[in-house]
């Protein structure tokens, strides 16, 4: 889709600076004139030429300035940035409000630095309106009175007591220098005499342990960039290896982070000091230094070198604690068992947590529970409680494909229909196009095809989906006036769509806003697709006509796609006769959907906790399933496998890519939305900051400030109060602190995220750090959501291990006196019927231990395979520790006869443990020993 046009172009003089002038019928963002700007510098002129593209608007008429101003702030203030961040930032806070259709009212807070840069921006904006957008704006200046916020009187204060200091630091430097002028008056008046000037040492530290002392301003590490000469730096020692050189010397070699960054360093010592210095210079320890910052040769990046001094200093990171006299509890929390997401060890985060003096911690790493038992053994003794659980991936598979049936036959009349919009959302998005065919006795009898004028103007994104332009609809109808005529051409009609919650929510939406009645039963050829047609790709629509057999000439254009639709359904309704499905009853009795089905469906984040021992085992019967049957990508767990084992779980809605959270962002209905908080049994939400990429998503319209993310919060609480539902704040904790998103950075690197260098601040917060973020709630409310419901939810949990403490082996009746039985007459059978003490004394001593310690089950099952695979012809050959055991060899589960070598008669059962012949074989082989015929009945005889 063309964009714009090249009206003119103009070059300087000397070719350094091109003007490329463009017209556009469209709104084009900023930054992408900012990006085809250098496109064309590097691509044509190799970056040797300045490029400047002069835009020019011909919007169409839904653009006034109001909506111009909507839909272009994120634009101007991206324009405004590259001016600098003040204006940028004034534009953003200021009020704005359209006192006429053309005057503009822009109201920040007033003082002399506004006041100067207002005027700029007010000329800059009417500016851009009028030549880039031929539209005439007039802007009026605003002021505010100024806020004090909190810290104002702390801040006042602090600047008097400043100003006090300059004050007296000046008196005293005069004084300073009248004295210095007296003395130097004194000195002229005495005979000249040559002065010995000696060098100031610094006093001794005790601390130093390498190099002398040092004196010097701190430089923190990320500030070091460059070679910079000699620096102060301090940091903590995160790595260090050691290298012997020439002339019995030593290089270590370290690394050292003060937490703004890392820098590598080298110092030199001979050997017989390096054992001192490596008591002090070591992993761990925290040290001050002073050296260069120098191109390492090797490393090829800059390091420190010339060491001239290190001594060791306190740990400065802050330990933070948690004060608060109530403790919350996190029910949000992944280990580093979240696979390629976190960062920090379940033991280390249960040891911060109960140091804090929390009670309880819910572990929830991704799609499994492999931290169990290091959580188990990390409480082990202790009065701290682990809530086991998991951040599963739900999918909905329990949507019927017929809502509000009331049981009409197949053969009654169907309106398939399809919408376009200018976005997602029911309640703020606008319907721009109807497209109906309506369906009796299964043959296709009228079509309904309107534009509606949405009175706004409608976004690129939608055009280029669509191919519905502004001009298309500006002269048509609005939704006040066609909306009528549609529910007039649905009568009593069955309504079918494609997506029909998506399609109805409209209609219903905006039957409510005009007073309309809805009361309509429809039916999802989604839904129909999903359990009928197996094996395809997807369940877009035009994989669903492609497999039905029909065509699809305009897709997302509301007639045509209405049309394929029916098309699609008329050949489903033959199959359902074929069927013998008579009603839409009757057909919604196959909403359930295949494994391939659900393993297609849009997946949402769910939090789940084992509430006690029903709901341990049913979460591990929940991971099994959503690994064995329903992985795709992630192991999935379907809604109505959920609601089967739900017993003894505690579900939460868990973050952002929770099914309610997302719901609340589209601005689903509220029908939908109350459907999905009843799901749950607490509701979640997360600090402001954790979802912050929100705002920098240009597809997330709806979320441009920390205010829309504070009121999506807000959004969830009410429908907790509204819903009698606990609203719980969690940190989605990923890592422990903040310093520590440095880890996660690399790794979201590696898996290529673009943003991974702004990392959310998804670390372990106390209780007062979340009370403080939740203040925009009221105190009373953060303490509820921070406090209060996430110990009501810990108390509902039970105190349980992970695993059961005993062994749980397989039961095979009678096993231990099956194995006893079989073990005695193989022994009667190779030794005789008076066994050998040596004989009994090692088979009693085996089996005691076998069947004292639960194992005698282990041992029939081994028996029975081995015995099993030899009588159908294949051979067992023992390996591993079973050789070693003289029972496994009775059972005949292994061929190594264990006991110390001895000769055996087959026949008579003469035993020799003790001729000095034999004896000599101690700690060795029988199968070593010579054959011979046994002393008593004259057989041969084998050791």
């Amino acid at each position: 889709m063309k964009l714009w046009n090249v009206k003119r172009w103009r070059a300087s003089r000397d070719h350094s600076r091109i003007k490329i002038y463009i017209h556009s019928d469209r709104l084009i963002a900023h930054k992408a004139i900012r990006e085809t700007e250098r496109a064309i510098r590097s691509q044509m002129f190799k970056d040797q030429v300045d490029v400047c593209l002069v835009e020019k608007y011909h919007l169409s008429r839904q653009y006034t300035p109001a909506r111009l101003l909507e839909a272009y702030t994120g634009s101007l203030i991206d324009e405004l940035e590259e001016e600098g961040e003040l204006s940028a930032n004034l534009f953003r806070k200021a009020e704005k409000t359209f006192l006429e259709p053309f005057v503009l009212e822009l109201k920040v807070e007033e003082n002399c630095i506004a006041q100067v840069k207002m005027e700029k921006l007010k000329h800059k904006l009417e500016h851009i309106f009028s030549e880039r957008f031929d539209m005439p704006l007039g802007i009026v200046l605003g002021w505010l009175p100024k806020k004090k916020s909190k810290y104002a009187v702390y801040a006042d204060s602090a600047m008097k007591e400043e100003i006090a200091q300059i004050v007296q630091t000046y008196e005293q430097a005069k004084e300073d220098q009248k004295e210095v002028e007296k003395q130097e008056v004194q000195q002229k008046e005495k005979p000249a005499f040559k002065k010995n000037y000696v060098k100031q040492r610094l006093p001794e530290d005790k601390d130093i342990f390498y190099g002398r002392n040092f004196e010097g301003e701190e430089t923190e590490i990320h500030e070091i960039i460059d070679e910079m000469g000699e620096v102060v730096v301090r940091g903590k020692i995160i790595q260090l290896e050691t290298r012997e050189i020439r002339n019995e010397k030593t290089i270590v070699m370290f690394a050292v982070t003060d937490f703004t960054d890392t820098i590598k360093a080298k110092v030199f010592t001979k050997n017989e000091r390096l054992p001192e210095l490596l008591d002090k210079l070591k992993e761990g320890a925290f040290i001050k230094m002073k050296a260069v910052a120098m191109m390492d040769q090797f490393e090829h990046d800059i390091a420190l070198g010339s060491v001239s001094g290190i001594k060791t200093i306190p740990d400065f990171t802050e330990k933070r604690m948690d004060h608060s006299p109530v403790k919350r509890v996190e029910l949000h929390c992944h280990t580093t068992m979240s696979d390629m997401d976190g960062v920090t060890d379940v033991k280390k985060l249960l040891k911060t947590a109960m140091g804090w003096g929390h009670q309880a911690m819910a572990i929830t790493d991704h799609g499994v529970v492999q931290a169990f038992p290091d959580a188990n053994h990390c409480v082990e003794g202790k009065d701290f409680k682990v809530i086991y659980g998991m951040e599963g991936y739900l999918v909905d598979d329990i949507k019927n494909i017929v809502t509000d049936s009331r049981g009409q036959s197949l053969d009654s009349t169907f309106v398939v229909f399809d919408i376009e919009t200018t976005g997602f959302s029911a309640v703020n998005d606008r319907i721009i196009e109807i497209g109906a065919v309506k369906v009796e006795n299964g043959m296709i009898t009228e079509k309904f095809s309107e534009f509606v004028n949405p009175e706004r103007p409608i976004p690129f994104e939608i055009e280029k989906l669509t191919s519905i332009n502004d001009r298309m609809v500006e002269d048509a109808p609005n939704i006040s006036v066609i909306l009528p005529k549609f529910m007039d051409f649905c009568g009593g009609s069955v309504l079918v769509a494609h997506n029909a919650d998506f399609d109805t929510g409209f209609i219903r939406h905006n039957c409510e806003v005009l007073g309309l009645p809805y009361d309509y039963t429809y039916v999802d050829t989604l839904g129909i697709a999903r359990s009928f047609l197996e094996g395809l790709k997807n369940y877009k629509l035009d994989t669903v006509v492609e497999a039905m057999g029909c065509t699809l000439a305009n897709h997302h254009r509301a007639v045509d796609d209405a049309g394929a639709t029916a098309d699609v359904f008329v050949r489903f309704l033959e199959r359902f006769k074929k069927k013998n499905i008579r009603d839409l009853d009757e057909l919604n009795t196959y909403s359930a959907m295949s494994v391939d089905a659900i393993k297609k469906l849009k997946t949402y984040h769910i939090i789940l906790l084992a509430k006690n021992e029903i709901g341990r085992i049913n979460l591990y019967r929940l991971v099994s399933l959503s690994h064995l049957d329903y992985y795709a990508r992630r192991p999935r767990i379907p809604k109505s496998v959920l609601a089967k084992y739900r017993e003894g779980l505690i579900i939460g809605s868990a973050c952002e890519a929770g099914e309610l959270f997302r719901a609340v962002v589209d601005e689903r209905p509220e029908e939908e939305i109350a459907r999905i908080v009843e799901f749950y049994d607490y509701l979640e939400i997360q600090p402001t900051g954790n979802n912050e990429f929100m705002i920098r998503d240009p597809k997330m319209t709806k979320v441009s400030t920390v205010a829309d993310l504070q009121e999506l919060n807000r959004k969830i609480v009410e429908l907790g109060e509204k819903f009698n539902k606990p609203v719980c704040a969690t940190c989605d904790v990923h890592f422990l602190n903040p310093e520590d998103e440095v880890y996660r950075r690399i790794i979201m690197s590696n898996k290529g995220f673009g943003d991974a260098d702004l990392q959310p601040p998804l670390y372990l917060r106390t209780t007062e750090e979340m009370l403080e973020e939740f203040q925009y709630l009221g105190a009373e409310k953060a303490e509820e959501v921070v406090v209060t419901n996430t110990n009501r939810i810990a108390d509902m949990i039970d105190r349980i291990s992970p695993v059961r403490p005993d062994k749980c082996p397989p039961v095979i009746e009678n096993s231990a006196g099956i194995l006893r039985d079989i073990c005695y007459n193989r022994a009667h059978e190779l030794y005789g019927e008076d066994l050998p003490d040596i004989v009994t004394e090692r088979l009693e001593r085996e089996l005691n231990s076998i069947i004292g310690n639960g194992f005698a089950v282990m041992y029939i099952i081994a028996q029975k395979l081995v015995w099993k695979s030899v009588a159908d012809g294949y051979l067992v050959g023992s390996r591993g520790s079973v050789g070693s055991s003289f029972v496994a060899y009775m059972a005949g589960i292994t061929e190594v006869n264990s006991l110390q070598a001895h000769y055996l008669c087959p026949k008579c059962h003469y035993v020799d443990f003790d001729s000095d012949y034999v004896k000599s074989f101690s700690g060795r082989s029988g199968c070593d020993m010579e054959d011979r015929v046994c002393p008593v009945c004259g057989t041969a005889e084998r050791g």
